[in-house]
């Protein structure tokens, strides 16, 4: 069967600093990436964007705009999924909870630099390196310190 999704996410700059969460990938990996999700039933791509940040790290954020929509696909118990994803660059305005344990192993802030290195999706990796573009950081940068 094949089937579609359409997720919303949020990258989330606090300066220069860039929030990553860490998941198990379906092959059971752990892998860093942005924060993502589906789109409840009557929510905008914004709204779900700006929930599933809160609800995978515990910090509201404020969309600043939006950054690329994104397709790939991939075999899930033996359904062909089609998926989409509308990310938002975001900015963070604080923490007001903790991560959801249930989903998320781990969340991070991290230099552009430092996520280029930890972050595998393709479409991730596109985001890092449209974000370095646009602050003018060049991967030959020495790294900031990390938290």
């Amino acid at each position: 069967m094949i089937v579609s999704e359409f997720s919303c996410g949020g990258v989330v700059l606090d300066g220069r600093k860039v929030l990553l969460v860490q998941v198990k990938n379906m092959k059971g990996k752990k892998i860093w990436t942005f924060p993502k999700g589906h789109i409840e039933a009557g929510e905008t791509p914004r709204q779900a964007a700006l929930r599933e940040v809160l609800e995978e790290t515990g910090y509201r954020a404020t969309i600043v705009r939006p950054m690329i929509r994104v397709k790939y696909a991939f075999t899930l118990q033996g359904n062909y999924i089609k998926k989409m994803v509308q990310w938002y660059l975001m900015k963070k305005l604080g923490r007001i909870g903790k991560h959801d344990a249930s989903e998320i192993l781990a969340i991070r802030w991290v230099s552009l630099l430092k996520a280029h290195d930890l972050v595998q999706y393709p479409s991730d990796i596109r985001l890092v390196d449209m974000l370095m573009a646009s602050m003018h950081i060049t991967p030959s940068e020495t790294p900031e310190p990390e938290e």
